[in-house]
């Protein structure tokens, strides 16, 4: 009996001791690194991102024999988004940039600043390195309502979708960098929308009083910048031209952005932002308001930037 047991322990201490030698060999297999197939060179198909920067300034005085008001206030905030594709011959670039300021002060109340949302499509098909053939979706306009102040009386001038731009365009997209986008179509169809009944009816931006669209033919160039200059400053620039066909093409529609930010610090950040349109149609200046110009907004900042 003595003997049995004897055999028994011995051969339960062996399959104890063989699975602990099989638990080890499976703990040492998974700890291995996994490594890479060399065969395996595959690509992110999307580059996405963008920044969001608000900046806040206010001042005070009391008894200032300079002069200037008494007290302001100025917060503009400017969110910029972008996501590209490129597979193969196929790429599809996507931009979406929203502005909106606000400035208050106590010789002239409160007022909107800046006010502009536009998001830009664009699909091309490669027909070498640096040559597509494009088509092009174009959405411009702002989200509340907008007046002029002329002899600091305000005067409704624009609201969401009054005026919108909508662009459709299909033509060659040259790419000599990679930062670097040039667009032109000798064909583009643009239509101009003023959805409010009160501007419509003044024949506000072109379109005929009591209408609400205004189509357009004509040609289009778009070239766009996109610049990472540093680690911590960045530069985007875009400039659209457009010529009706239709009416007065000599007299060439302008919509130029720029936007230069450096950051500071983690969150910190300096920007500087420049933008330029002249619109033939949009008559809103001179002594009797009958005239187009150029409009010019700068806005400089310091405040917070987040990049993403």
């Amino acid at each position: 009996m003595k003997k049995i047991i004897i055999v028994l322990i011995i051969i339960s201490c062996s399959t104890v001791n063989a699975q602990d030698q099989t638990v080890k060999a499976l703990q040492n297999e998974a700890g291995k690194a996994i490594k890479k197939d060399a065969s395996d060179t595959s690509k992110k198909n999307w580059k996405k991102g963008g920044i969001y920067s608000l900046n806040i300034s206010q001042g005070s005085l009391s008894n200032w024999a300079a002069g200037g008001d008494d007290f302001s206030l100025s917060i503009n905030s400017l969110l910029s988004l972008y996501a590209f594709y490129k597979k193969d011959k196929n790429s599809w670039d996507n931009t979406f940039d929203f502005n909106l300021g606000y400035v208050n002060t106590t010789s002239l109340g409160s007022r909107k600043n800046d006010d502009r949302f536009d998001l830009l499509s664009k699909y091309g098909y490669a027909l070498n390195p640096k040559l597509n053939l494009s088509a092009l979706f174009n959405l411009r306009s702002q989200f509340f309502k907008g007046y002029t102040y002329a002899n600091n009386v305000a005067t409704y001038s624009s609201n969401f979708m009054a005026p919108g731009y909508l662009l459709l365009s299909a033509g060659l997209d040259y790419k000599p960098t990679k930062n670097l986008s040039i667009f032109f179509s000798p064909i583009t169809t643009r239509w101009v929308i003023v959805r409010d009944t009160a501007l419509s009816n003044k024949g506000a931006y072109g379109v005929t009083p009591g209408k609400k669209t205004n189509l357009e033919l004509g040609a289009f160039a778009t070239i766009n910048y996109l610049k990472e200059i540093s680690k911590n400053i960045t530069y985007k620039g875009r400039l659209d031209l457009f010529s009706n066909y239709r009416h007065n093409p000599e007299n060439i529609d302008v919509f130029m952005s720029n936007i230069l930010n450096a950051k500071l610090g983690k969150v910190l950040s300096v920007s500087w932002s420049v933008d330029m349109i002249y619109d033939d149609d949009v008559k809103l200046f001179g002594t009797n308001k009958n005239r187009p110009a150029l409009q010019l907004k700068s806005l400089v900042g310091i405040g917070l930037l987040l990049k993403f």
